[in-house]
């Protein structure tokens, strides 16, 4: 018969910080494992290296994962000891309980020898840890649901705001990252040796965009950063990020979501689907598609039914509510992008001053975002019109527009721009003007204007208003005619159902 876990040496106390108040008041005892508590101990008084292993799973600074205060002193002086580097065994730890004054409160020498012969090895260290671990998390569900069901019954603030709270206490619960604490330099240098090894070997770090100059310069969209890319009306700044979208959701195959403030879903469904079909989407508008065209659309519906691009186009939605939905996104579907198009029609309700202000709390909430999930945060931002006076329009970070506080938060700021579409609209053109806007048909540039861990510089692409999509630009000794961008090779789609094609001339701005 396998040893038991002692007999608790007197009645388990309630482990503070661990509210177990209620469910007792209620009648229910909170979620608990005793033996597996006892086990764990006894094995780490066996062992010196399991702690080492335990302390992983358990940290010092999360004693209160154990249920008996007892447990939880008994513990967290032997993660002292271990850090010391201090011999373990009974004779040490009793010393050490008694100079502390802790020795009676654990139940004295007996209890320790009881704990050490209640496992026969400490093989089982983690799996011990583990449990009670998983039981400390239960109890903080209960915790959470308590603090919320007050914060409901007092009303003292928003509603919005106490759903929030719930959100991400809720979030931190499943993610295990109650208290996030620091790390030691060598707890990473593994990872951080791997990125290395990949950079040699030219691998990305980050989530592509497609663009191969621009993804070559940040090495990827680097996770927990915030990325703005910004451009004035008609600049094209949607269908950049739908053409970043697209790449990352179809031909990497990651979840990623897109928030629309701007145009609804419906929009963006078309824009999207026009093009990877490369199908013109005025025709599409207004009715006027071949049957060859029809038919390459039901093949492209036909296969991004197998992809996880999820769209949300709430109006005017606030930081608070975006993350809620995004926190959701994150633990249901794990999306590795995030786009919000575009940032300056978002609000915040806390912001009761200036409207700089309010954009600088959305700002400073959306690079919150993006280190809270670990993902690239795409925020698409409008410029102010001092571009439209300044001779040759070219766009500067400084024309950020209503709050200096974007270019700040930001890790990378992307300038969207395209001569060509300046040159369209003067009325008359020079013999001169009228050669370089032909030289120009068609080629934009981001402007990378910041990269906080990087260098800047400009990327050249190539837009297709035809089918409102960016793709990488020729190279310079090689005709446009002759070169294929290589974004998009998705494989050959099944032919899906038959589906509505709309008309109409809704036209939506890029």
């Amino acid at each position: 018969m396998p040893p038991t876990a002692p007999t608790p040496p007197r009645e388990a106390r309630p482990t503070p910080g661990a509210r177990p108040t209620d469910p007792v008041a209620s009648g229910r005892l909170p979620p608990q494992d005793l033996e597996a508590e006892a086990s764990l101990l006894g094995s780490l008084l066996l062992d010196k290296d399991a702690i080492g292993l335990v302390v992983r799973i358990i940290p010092k600074e999360e004693a209160a994962r154990f249920y008996r205060a007892d447990h939880r002193l008994l513990y967290e002086t032997l993660v002292d000891l271990w850090d010391r580097n201090k011999p373990i065994d009974i004779i040490v730890v009793m010393d050490e309980l008694r100079r502390r004054n802790l020795l009676d409160d654990i139940g004295g020498q007996d209890y320790l020898v009881d704990l050490v012969r209640s496992v026969p090895s400490s093989a089982n260290a983690e799996y011990y840890a583990r449990i009670v671990r998983d039981k400390g998390l239960l109890r903080d569900v209960i915790q959470c649901t308590s603090q919320i069901m007050q914060s409901a019954y007092d009303a003292g603030e928003d509603a919005t705001v106490i759903l929030d709270q719930a959100e991400k206490q809720f979030f931190a619960v499943t993610e295990q990252r109650i208290s996030n604490q620091a790390e030691s330099l060598h707890e990473f240098l593994d990872v951080t040796l791997r990125q290395i090894e990949s950079l040699q070997e030219g691998a990305l770090t980050g989530v592509p965009s497609g663009f191969t100059e621009l993804d070559n310069m940040l090495g990827g969209m680097q996770y927990g950063d915030m990325i703005v890319i910004a451009a004035r009306p008609s600049m094209g700044k949607t269908a950049l990020g739908l053409s970043i979208l697209e790449y990352v959701g179809i031909v990497e195959n990651l979840p990623c979501a897109f928030f629309s403030m701007e145009m609804g879903k419906l929009q963006i469904a078309q824009r999207l689907i026009c093009s990877h079909a490369q199908v013109d989407l005025h025709k599409l508008r207004h009715g006027r598609l071949s049957e060859q065209e029809k038919t390459k659309l039901k093949l492209v519906c036909g296969n991004m039914r197998n992809y996880k691009i999820f769209i949300d186009d709430t109006p005017g939605m606030s930081v608070m509510e975006l993350r809620a939905k995004a926190r959701r996104l994150k633990m249901l579907h794990d999306i590795r992008v995030i786009f919000v198009d575009y940032l300056q029609l978002m609000f915040d309700k806390a912001s009761k001053e200036s409207r700089q202000q309010e954009i600088s709390a959305i700002s400073r909430g959306l690079k919150a975002l993006a280190r809270e999930l670990n993902i690239p945060v795409v925020a698409l931002a409008q410029l102010n019109r001092q571009v439209e006076g300044r001779e040759g329009n070219r766009p500067r970070m400084s024309d950020l527009r209503e709050s200096g506080a974007i270019e700040q938060d930001a890790d990378v700021v992307i300038l969207l721009h395209r001569e060509e579409y300046y040159l369209t609209k003067k009325k008359a053109l020079t013999p001169e003007g009228a050669e370089l806007l032909n030289k120009i048909k068609g080629k934009a540039e981001l402007i990378v204007a910041k990269q906080r861990n990087g260098p800047t510089g400009d990327v050249e692409l190539h837009f297709n208003p035809q089918f409102t999509r960016f793709d990488n630009a020729a190279p310079a000794y090689m005709h446009d005619d002759d070169f294929d961008a290589g974004r998009f090779s998705p494989p050959e789609p099944e032919i899906g159902p038959d589906i509505d094609l709309p008309g109409g001339d809704d036209e939506a701005p890029f």
